[in-house]
């Protein structure tokens, strides 16, 4: 999974994906749900230090750059539970 930037405002809200060099703005609700980890299906202990078993992820619709008529691209952001960081686990353009 590549790695994105998730720029937010004061409230912690997402206003923008920094993906492959390109900045996406925000154009609707977030919305946020934590999933269950399945350390399992790849390992058979869980690793070492790694104590989390619920992944955050984001859903974000985003437009390429400031352009407010372009279309929307959504997005599914996974927490990098080792970083802190994000990322982009899917991206689908919205077809009108």
């Amino acid at each position: 999974m590549e790695h994105v930037v998730v720029k937010t405002a004061a409230n912690g809200m997402p206003t923008a994906v920094v993906s492959n060099g390109r900045e996406w703005a925000v154009g609707a609700e977030t919305v946020r749900w934590f999933e269950r980890v399945r350390w399992w299906e790849a390992q058979r202990r869980m690793p070492r230090g790694l104590s989390r078993v619920d992944v955050e992820v984001l859903q974000v619709q985003v437009r390429l750059g400031n352009n407010a008529r372009s279309a929307l691209t959504t997005m599914l952001l996974e927490r990098d539970g080792l970083g802190g960081g994000w990322r982009l686990r899917e991206s689908v353009a919205d077809v009108a």
